[in-house]
């Protein structure tokens, strides 16, 4: 018996039978679906990636006004479509470790203020030309100029000099920081020929694929290119992105058999998502959580009264429940949960509707309250703004709430009306986290959390060596951000994704959703 499912086994792997068939042959022969399952994953990592074939995702969070300038994305789309064609230095494991990506050694100085990337050799942009340090440099020096707006500004200002050396990078910081490399392992900084300077939307990477087609909030393509340099990703002859908004639509293309892989399974489908034939659930627990955003620095939300009314106003138990089915976690006012090596822990807020009355009344506000959500924003968005409505009605606060369309919900809306949905991935560490989205002179302050002792406390911890004195810093700065900042946070989201017949390659990746945004480069199709 154990001979006939090996060979069964390896025809699923050849193409020569579905998963499908496979299963359903087990169970004829008395084994059961886990055993199969697992004795089936060997056999198909035994053999190894299977080349060639189009791999196709459908993704929600892609808008007809995205681009392809690394500096400017702001979500899933742009950032796993960008993943197939440019790589940065570096980039950060499933396990939390640096990997080495365009550059093949790093080291510093003892006080961590110097740092050196020596850059591979023999790497190729999809124009032809030769990778260089010269091009690494550009690429740095235009994601710290102010007038690039990238996304990545916040993390690099930090940086004093950067200059190439050789086969090298140098970079020189204002203080030390121990956490430099997986500041360059954000996905903004990916690296560009002459960094982006000429043509920042040229999309020219040293990525897998070249791009064949880009059709913003509509289609994104890309084909194998010849002289790429790692043969470890990168296994489909041509990749796809498809924009499908619609959470229905999304999940019918990939029953369907329309795409191989979609993003943002709502938890209220998984079960029913789990039972169609050949679809594979893909959930990993992370650093990703959803809030509603308040602007600290635009009336009424300026009264911390208000907005610690509007923190005691929600039931995180209830949207845990409903809206993440549970796959996921109470969140607490604070981007920081468990999963950050230097997480402190702190007393838990609740729903307390009496708190809640007694802030808004000291806020001093009356009237109604506008928050905007939509369906992109995340996962249940739009049920998770009605469940706010309804909790803090009890708490003598009207919210009205404002569905907003898909399309320009994160250039329109997000970062520009002062109380709305929004997500977040999370970043590997805590520096990285505040540093993109809580400094003073971040471009993703989103909350317009402008506070001076605050950075000073960051700047600190970033260069300060002792790992206790550090976490203490952090967890003070937690504080900070919980009390008094704008971050009404009631949840941290598992990512959950799913997969179609015959996709194999998947990697639990916590940093990001679709395994860590490289489902792309990372999976292949075995028929």
């Amino acid at each position: 018996m154990s001979e006939e499912f090996e060979i069964m086994a390896k025809a699923v792997v050849r193409g020569k039978l579905s998963r499908r068939e496979f299963l359903g042959r087990a169970a004829t022969l008395g084994i059961t679906a886990t055993v199969a399952q697992n004795l089936l994953v060997g056999a198909v990592r035994a053999a190894g990636p299977t080349k060639g074939g189009t791999l196709k995702a459908g993704m929600v969070g892609g808008e007809s006004t995205d681009s392809l300038d690394p500096a400017t994305w702001a979500s899933q789309v742009p950032l796993t479509f960008g993943r197939t064609w440019g790589e940065t230095l570096v980039d950060v494991s499933p396990d939390g470790s640096i990997a080495m990506k365009l550059a093949d050694q790093v080291s510093s100085s003892k006080d961590a203020k110097t740092w050196t990337f020596r850059i591979k050799k023999d790497v190729s942009f999809h124009d032809g030309r030769k990778l260089t340090p010269a091009d690494v440099a550009a690429t740095l020096e235009r994601h710290s100029d102010a007038k690039s707006k990238s996304g990545a500004l916040g993390l690099m200002r930090g940086i004093d000099t950067i200059k190439a050396d050789g086969d090298s990078v140098v970079i020189g910081l204002k203080d030390g920081d121990a956490d430099l490399p997986y500041i360059l392992a954000d996905y903004h900084l990916a690296i560009q020929p002459n960094g982006g300077k000429d043509d920042p939307a040229a999309g020219i990477g040293t990525g897998p694929y070249k791009i064949s087609t880009n059709q913003p909030g509509v289609r994104h393509a890309g084909e194998k290119f010849s002289g790429y340099w790692n043969d470890d990703v990168g296994h489909a002859s041509s990749v796809e992105v498809v924009v499908i908004n619609d959470t229905t639509a999304r999940t019918a293309a990939l029953q369907g058999g329309q795409v191989n892989m979609i993003n943002r399974v709502e938890p209220k489908i998984v079960d029913l998502v789990k039972h169609v034939p050949g679809v594979t659930i893909r959930t990993v627990a992370g650093r990703g959580h959803y809030l509603f955003v308040v602007h600290c620095d635009t009336a009424p939300f300026d009264n911390n009264d208000l907005r610690l009314a509007l923190k005691y106003a929600v039931d995180r138990d209830e949207m845990v429940k409903k809206i993440l089915n549970g796959y996921g976690s109470v969140g607490n006012d604070s981007p920081i949960n468990t999963t950050y090596p230097l997480y402190t822990p702190v007393e838990q807020r609740s729903y307390d509707p009496e708190k809640a009355a007694f802030h808004y009344k000291k806020s001093g506000h009356s009237g109604s309250i506008l928050l905007r959500t939509s369906e992109v924003a995340f996962p249940g968005a739009v049920d998770a703004a009605q469940l706010y409505q309804q909790s803090a009605s009890k708490a003598g606060i009207r919210l009205d709430i404002k569905r907003e369309p898909g399309d320009g919900y994160w250039s329109e809306v997000w970062n520009k009306q002062p109380f709305c949905a929004s997500y977040w991935g999370g970043r590997p560490t805590q520096d990285l986290m505040y540093t993109t989205g809580y400094y003073s002179k971040a471009d993703w302050n989103e909350t317009r959390f402008f506070r001076d002792d605050f950075d000073k406390m960051l700047s600190q911890a970033r260069s300060e060596l002792d790992t206790e004195k550090r976490k203490k810093l952090y967890a003070d700065m937690g504080s900070i951000v919980r009390n008094d900042g704008g971050a009404v946070i009631p949840m941290f989201n598992d990512y959950i994704d799913a997969t179609g017949p015959n996709v194999e390659g998947w990697v639990d990746d916590p940093n990001y959703e679709m395994s860590g945004g490289s489902a792309l480069i990372r999976c292949w199709m075995t028929s």
